[in-house]
Order: C-alpha cells, then structure tokens, then sequence
C-alpha cells in the first residue's frame, strides 16, 4: 500500500519545493520557493535585486508580465546575507523572517495571539493576508503597510485623531529597496491633495481634490479614465484614497520610483509589457516652488520659464535675471488701507479699495483654504472681504477656495488648468490708468494751447509733405503688389482679404494653429469646403517683408510631397500673408512631446518620418532647379499630413545656393537654438552640413521622443546628444528609443533599426562640417544594410573664451565623407 502512494508523496514532495498554497507555522517559506496567488497574477518569495550583492529580499510581483516588477518588500532594511532563510508563522501569530541563524530579520508585528491556527495567503489583488484559520479574520495585511507601490483595492489614508498616516516610500535606488528620500503621501486639507516629498520638503503636489479629479494634473480631464476614488471625513480627521483596477487592462499599478516621479503602468500580461497611463512630475515646472512665491511657472512645450504675477515684481532683480527664481516675487502696490479696519463696500469708493486680476489656465497655489458654501459671486465678495485674503477661485466640484499671504507654487499651462483671481491694489489694474491718463491730459492741456500756436504755422507745410508722402506710399503698394502678381510667383493664387476674412472668422482665436518668430497661423475654410492654413505676418517683425518675399518666391518653386505646399498669398495693405495647404495633424512636435499622442506614432511611423524627411532634404539639397538650405529643421517645422506623412514647412529662413557655390555668411544668426550647428551658430557659415546638423537632432528627437531644449539626464544634467552618445557607446543605442513606445511595441520593434537611426543621427551631428554625410549619404544608410563609420563623440560644450576652441584640429579629425561638397568655399558677406 506504501508503494502504491510513494509516487504521489513523490510528487507533492516536488511541486513543494517550487510553489506554495500558504505559509504556516508547519510549513515556512524558505529561499527558492514561492508562493502564488489563486489566478497565477502574482508571486511571493526571495529575490536579489542587485547583481553585485548577495543580499536577499522578500518581496511581491507580477508573475505573468516581464520586465519583472516588485510590488511589496517586506525586509527592505534588513536583507538576507546568508544562504537560507525562511518566512514562518510564530508561536504568537506573527508573519516573521528568519535568517539561518534563527535571528529575526523581519516580523508583521505583535499580534498577542497564543493559537497557532494562522497562516499567510497571497490573494488575487497580490495582497499578502494573515488569517485566523478559526474566525477568518484578518490579523495582517500587506495592503496597510505599502512600501513604493499601490495596487487595486490598496490606499493612502491620514487619521489626525491617532496620528497615523499610510505612504508610499520610494527604493533607494533601482537595485535598492531600502527606503529612499521620496514619501508620496495624501495630505489632511479640505480638499486633499496628493505630495510627494523629499525628506521633510514639498518636491510635487497635484493639487487639490475636485471630486473625479486632482486640479493640478492637466492629463485628468473630461477624456482621462480616473482610476481613484476619494473619501474624506472632515469631522473625524481620516481620510482615504484608493487605487481601482484600470478599465480594459489585465493588471496595473502606481509606483513611486527613486527619483520621486509617480508613474502609473498598465499591461495585458504576457510579453505585452508595461504602458505608461500617467507620469509626474512632466518638467521642471511641475518641481515644487521653482519660480518661488508670487511667481508663476509657464509651462510649455520649450524650457519652463517663470514670471512674476501682475502687479508683482522679482525680489532679487540679479538673482532673477540669472535664472535663479527660488526667492519669488513681491507686491510693487500694497493692497488697500481700508484692511486696517473693517471693510465695508458701502464707504469705499471704488477707485480706492482692491480689485481682482484674472488668471487662466492655472494649476492652483499651494496652502488653500475651503471657504464657506455659495457661489462664485459670493466667493469674490467674501475674500474682498477679509483683509488676509489674497487670492480666490471657484472650481467645479470643490467650490470656493481662498489663499492668504503669498501664493506659492503655481504652474500656468497652455490650456486647461483652473481660473484664479489674484487681489491687486486699485492702481495695478487696468481700470486705473484711464484716470491717470484723464489727469496727465488735464496736466498738458495748457502746454498743449501754448505749442498749438507755434504748431499752426507749420501746418500747412507738412499737409503738403504728407500729402505727397501719402500719394508716394500709395503707388509703392500698388506697384509692390502688382510686382508680386506678375512672372515672380507665377502658378500662385492670389487671394482678396475679405476671402481670407471669411475663411478664418476674421482671424479668430478659435482658429489659431500656432504663432511662430514671424507670424502667426490660422486654419481657414474656403467657400468650396476646402481647408487652408494661413500665415499672417507680423507687422511688428522687422525682417518680416523679406521673409515674406523670400518665403514667397522661395517655396512657388519647390514642389515634392514631403514639402509642404504653397497654395497662394494675399497683400492688403500692412496685411501679407502665405496660404499652404492644410495639415490635419498639424505639426511633429504635436505628438512627440506629448504624453498621450505619442503613443500614436509608434517606431515604424517615426522610421517613416525620418526617412520622409531625408527626402525632403534630398529634393532640397540636390534635385530642385535650385539648392536650397532650410537653416531653421525642427519638429514644429515638420506637418503630418492625414497618413502621418511629414512634410517640411516655413522657408522663412531659407535661402538658394546657385553654380558651384555650396558655402554662405549671413552677418545675423537666425534659428533655433539646440538645432542649430556649430559653425552656424558661432560664425554665421551655414551650408547644406548645416541643415544635416539639424537633421541629426531632430532624429534623435524622433528616437527618444525628448526636447533638445528641455532635456537633462543625470546628475550631471547631460543633454539629449550626451545621453545618446553614452547610450550608443554602452548598448549600440538600442535603450535610446522612447521607453513608451518601446513598452507598448516590444515585439513590433526593430532593434537594428533603432540603432542605425541612433548611429546615423549622432554621424549627423559631428561638430566638424566636413565629418558629417551628406543628405543623398544618409539615405543610402537608412534604406540600406551597410556599414556605417563611427561618430566621434559630439562636443557638448566649449570654453569660448579659448580661441583654439573654436577652431577646427585638423590631426584630431579625419574626413569620414569625403566629397567634393566638404571642400569649404571662401566666404562672402551677407546682407541676410
């Protein structure tokens, strides 16, 4: 009978030593084991994090999705350094760790029990449980005692009567998980807010709680699927927020990460991988009081800039103009003194006591208050009311909230966002200059009266003179625009303003696409039903009337289907604008910085862009019946067309290279920063090899998915062209590419095109013209298997005050594509 079992006992002897159903006093968990949840979703045992340390951890993650993420550590600051240990239950109920040694290392806690009827179960959420075998309660869970993660069903809570608080605390570093200097935590105002902190500082908040949502998190709007829900109890001090499952996802979870951004991931399990659904902070705007109190924080697509708030001027003009912001603003006009007594509308004059500005688009300051219930009128008078109130706004499902004193980190974004009414003294406002200036006038009238006699006899004189000037002005309109009617820009629409009017609303703001150096852009729609886009110079741009010719006849000439094109032009007056053919995707940039449309041009779409430019370039540089340089490539330069086709745009700065002439000086430097090369940007010689440096950037732009402008890594704030050279030295590039799309496309992604683009763009970006290739050169290595040279290292950065520097060491430097094109013409002066 004994060896009828003995292959079952066999069995089961097996499958113990690699997987549990529970953890009780009879039967611990020891290094090499582990124990799964019910469905198979998730998984607690020993693990070692680091490759470089014997030091083992009890943890919980995701059994079915790679990469590999840890949950839960229960022994975060005491690991396992010996060869074995195990996780037992205790004599008085305890989940405890013990090394081989039998020296505690961990333990749930005391639960002042003497049954030995517990055991520890892992459940389907991944949440680590002590149960009393005979009552089925709870003892323990792992859900009350987080570490860096939240899982669905798991919360953060405060308790003010008894001093508890449950928080996220961050690893020490990714092979770390002892506790490291970030605390994410949800804070007691009215309403809450989510912090984290570094040390015992604010380092990012989201804003106060409006019912669905965090205020200060721009991506939860009315299209964000919410996965937290609130409860506050204002009169018992508690309150709770809790993670629920995201919709149409297997599993997900939010983590604080050692760097104390909060990240939120999704998956459908299996070899899926992970996708980003949320990150903060986003930039450097999101960073606790960067622009210091009373001043406001401009986020935008390029760097974050800060600026006081109106009626505010800096602290420290020095320390503000060098970009140091952290001291903030003061008020330049004390606020009324009828807040030394009582305040009473009805003995106030107007002119004398305060008034409101208001402010769009707002991430609401720090340090709140919730005032009593009404409605936004009523908020307005209550705060003009109450002489410490220095700010207020009615938001859509919090109500009235006021701020005193200073207002301190405030972030304005370029839509969305709350509306804030800041409390300024009478004369800041705009309503108080109209008295000024009735004052001023009353002041000159006399001087007025006594300069008009002397004026009258020069009347006459400059009637005529302007008479003539008028007559002369007039005909040079006519004959400019008539001029540009003629042969120059034949095969050209040319379009009346009152068409143009009705196609754009009369240039409504509704219809604004952007605003770049030279004008602005608005989408139109012709009687016929066609879209259109036009651009409006600005009259207040000096260069503008050159750009604008130069654009016009520029461009009438160029025709390829990655060049965006020129449909016609209109001249009225002051009025001269460009009429192109309308994007439906707008611009590059659009998507590639944008945390939720990247995802939708994922790496065969971007490959598409980049070898679409390249041929564009190709048109420009080689086969039009001009050669032309762009000098101003960049990601906003770049239209998607309906297919996600690119197309190149603005020739404002362009200019033809004609015969043999492949080399030009421009006495002013136009451009970008960041895309611009190195001889350009300091000596003004721009070539085809200029618009390639270009290229370079905007491919790894494409790669990453990251600014050149705004992009630091590391401590030592290394740029996008550092961060891609050390990638490229240690991996061949491979990690470059932007880790959302590489999350959401794992199996979709080719790694050796990855790292061929990665190559071809830092060969792009050589600080020597004549090492970088040539357009037709950078084609043939994105559509072919060749063998590409090695980039040298890019010059991120030179002492100019080092002549030698500046200049070229020709034994440094080997020509890696030799040409007749890299053979440097002479210089001549530019009248650009």
């Amino acid at each position: 009978m004994a060896i009828f079992y003995f292959p079952y006992l066999l069995l089961l002897t097996m499958f113990s030593s690699y997987g549990f159903a529970d953890i009780t006093t009879s039967s611990p968990l020891s290094i090499r084991q582990t124990l799964s949840s019910p469905d198979g979703t998730f998984e607690l045992g020993f693990f070692n994090p680091s490759s470089t340390q014997n030091h083992q951890y009890v943890g919980i993650w995701f059994k079915k999705v790679t990469p590999r993420v840890y949950v839960w550590v229960a022994n975060r600051e005491n690991p396992v350094t010996s060869s074995t240990a195990s996780l037992t239950i205790s004599s008085n109920g305890s989940l405890i760790l013990l090394d081989e040694k039998q020296k505690l290392l961990w333990s749930s806690g005391e639960e002042s029990l003497t049954s030995n009827q517990v055991r520890a179960e892992l459940s389907d959420y991944g949440n680590l449980v002590l149960v009393d075998n005979v009552t089925g309660t709870h003892l323990w869970q792992s859900f009350e005692h987080p570490t860096d993660t939240m899982l669905p069903l798991s919360s953060l809570m405060y308790a003010i009567p008894n001093n508890t608080r449950r928080v996220l605390t961050s690893w020490k570093s990714n092979t770390d998980p002892s506790p490291g200097e970030f605390v994410a935590e949800l804070t007691p105002e009215v309403p809450p807010q989510g912090l984290v902190r570094k040390g015992s500082l604010p380092y990012w908040r989201s804003g106060p709680w409006a019912e669905t949502r965090f205020t200060g998190i721009l991506e939860m709007d009315e299209t964000y699927v919410n996965p937290l829900t609130m409860v506050q109890d204002v009169v018992n001090g508690t309150g709770v927020m809790t993670f629920c499952a995201l919709r149409n996802f297997d599993v997900s979870y939010i983590k604080l990460a050692s760097d104390g951004s909060l990240n939120v991931r999704r998956s459908n399990g299996g070899n899926t991988g992970w996708i980003k659904h949320f990150e903060g902070p986003l930039s450097s705007c999101d960073l606790y009081g960067t622009c210091g109190a009373n001043g406001m924080c401009i986020r935008s697509i390029s760097s974050p800039i800060c600026k006081c708030l109106k009626g505010f001027v800096p602290k420290s003009d020095d320390e503000w103009n060098s970009g140091n912001w952290t001291r903030g603003c003061v008020r330049r006009t004390e606020l009324s003194s009828s807040c030394q007594g009582n305040y009473s509308s009805t003995t106030q004059s107007k002119d004398t006591t305060d008034g409101f500005y208001r402010v769009a688009n707002i991430k609401p300051p720090d340090s709140y208050e919730l005032a009593s219930s009404g409605d936004a009128e009523q908020c307005r008078q209550g705060c003009l009311g109450n002489c410490s109130c220095s700010a207020f706004a009615y938001i859509k499902g919090i109500g009235c909230l006021v701020w005193k004193h200073e207002l301190l980190d405030m972030v304005q974004f370029t839509q969305g966002g709350e509306i804030l009414f800041i409390r300024l003294a009478r004369s800041e406002l705009a309503g108080s200059k109209r008295i000024k200036i009735i004052s001023v006038s009353a002041i000159s009238l006399c001087v007025i009266i006594i300069l008009g006699l002397a004026a009258f006899g020069c009347w006459r004189y400059r009637v005529k003179q302007n008479g003539q000037a008028r007559v002369a002005m007039e005909v040079s309109e006519d004959s400019w625009k008539n001029h540009l009617k003629s042969q120059d820009v034949s095969g050209l629409n040319f379009f009346e303003m009152h068409t143009i009017q009705n196609a754009t609303d009369n240039f409504s703001i509704s219809n604004k696409l952007g605003q770049g150096g030279f004008g602005t852009v608005y989408k139109g729609k012709l009687k016929d039903g066609k879209e259109i886009a036009i651009k409006r110079l600005s009259r207040s741009s000096g260069e503008g009337t050159e750009e604008f010719m130069n654009e016009l006849k520029l461009i009438s000439k160029l025709q390829h289907r990655n060049l965006v094109r020129l449909l016609g032009y209109c001249i009225e007056g002051e009025e001269k604008l460009l009429v192109y053919e309308f994007m439906v995707n707008k611009s590059l940039d659009s998507f590639l910085f944008d945390l939720k449309k990247k995802l939708e041009i994922g790496w065969s779409k971007r490959f598409n862009i980049i070898q679409g430019i390249a041929r564009g370039l190709v048109y420009l540089h080689r086969d039009s019946l001009l050669r032309v340089v762009h000098r101003d490539l960049k990601a906003s330069n770049i239209l998607l067309d309906e297919k996600m086709n690119p197309k190149i745009s603005d020739f404002g700065l362009a200019r033809m290279f004609q015969g043999t002439q492949n080399q030009d000086n421009t006495g002013r430097v136009f451009g970008t920063l960041g895309y611009m090369s190195p001889e350009y940007a300091w000596t003004g010689t721009f070539s085809e090899k200029s618009d390639i440096y270009s290229f370079g950037v905007l491919v790894l732009e494409i790669i990453t998915g990251k600014e050149i402008s705004s992009f630091t890594y590391g401590k030592e704030d290394k740029n996008l062209l550092a961060y891609a050279w050390e990638s490229w030295s240690e991996t061949g590039g491979v990690n470059l590419l932007d880790q959302d799309i590489a999350d959401s496309e794992s199996d979709l992604v080719e790694a050796a095109e990855v790292k061929r683009c990665v190559q071809i763009g830092l060969l792009c970006v050589q600080y020597q013209a004549m090492d970088r290739p040539n357009i037709k050169q950078v084609v043939t290595m994105l559509t072919s298997t060749m063998d590409l040279p090695k980039p040298k290292q890019p010059v991120f950065a030179l002492d100019t005050s080092d002549e030698d520097s500046l200049s070229p060491k020709s034994n440094d430097h080997k020509d890696l594509f030799s040409d007749d094109e890299n053979k440097p013409a002479q210089e001549k002066p530019g009248s650009d």
